[in-house]
């Protein structure tokens, strides 16, 4: 398994200070399912899904390599796409977590075992197994369209989606703010800060 954690090390907030465009930033909508889940980041396998049925992701915890994150297109918000067995199994086979635009059930079993969910919801009705969508396709999931092997970045303050002919130029920018950030004390911070905002008050008056 691959070792994506330069990417979990950053911050979805450092990346958007690098410069990601908001058009890779999944909307307010879609959100970590229990409380302090720990960042994830790994390469996106993408799975569509009909209204109502659930088919492809269960296919897709059985297909995914171990460190991916499953993301979802789903077909709607009315049936869960996934449960605690589904979580617990992908758990086992290291797939890192589920980014879901739809909805799970059993959300206490998926805490006990500390899977990491981010997803639109909850809804105790289970899909159907009766459709085909698709695997490794391009999806659209939050108003983000996702590749498969687009590297994902999600924790409590959203999820960011890096392109993957650029992600590593993104991570190397997003690194060297965040350092530059670090090195920082609050005074210099502040003092700086300050000094912007007058600046800019003066500049349009």
């Amino acid at each position: 398994m691959q070792d994506f954690a330069k990417f979990a090390a950053l911050s979805p907030t450092a990346y958007a200070d690098a410069g990601l465009g908001r058009d890779r930033f999944m909307n307010m909508g879609i959100r970590e399912m229990w409380p302090r889940m720990p960042r994830i980041a790994g390469p996106a396998y993408t799975v569509s899904c009909p209204p109502g049925d659930n088919l492809m992701l269960h296919a897709a915890i059985y297909r995914a390599e171990p460190g991916a994150i499953i993301v979802v297109q789903a077909g709607d918000v009315t049936y869960a796409l996934s449960g605690g067995n589904v979580c617990a199994t992908a758990q086992q086979r290291g797939i890192a977590g589920f980014i879901i635009d739809g909805v799970i059930r059993d959300i206490a079993e998926v805490r006990e075992i500390a899977f990491p969910v981010f997803a639109r919801g909850l809804s105790p009705v289970p899909g159907q197994k009766k459709a085909l969508g698709t695997l490794n396709q391009p999806i659209e999931c939050g108003g983000v369209v996702v590749n498969s092997g687009d590297m994902v970045v999600a924790d409590e303050e959203g999820i960011a989606v890096l392109p993957t002919a650029q992600q590593e130029d993104i991570w190397s920018r997003a690194k060297q703010r965040a350092d530059k950030d670090e090195a920082c004390t609050l005074a210099e911070w502040q003092a700086n800060h300050r000094a912007k905002i007058e600046r800019l008050l003066q500049d349009l008056q």
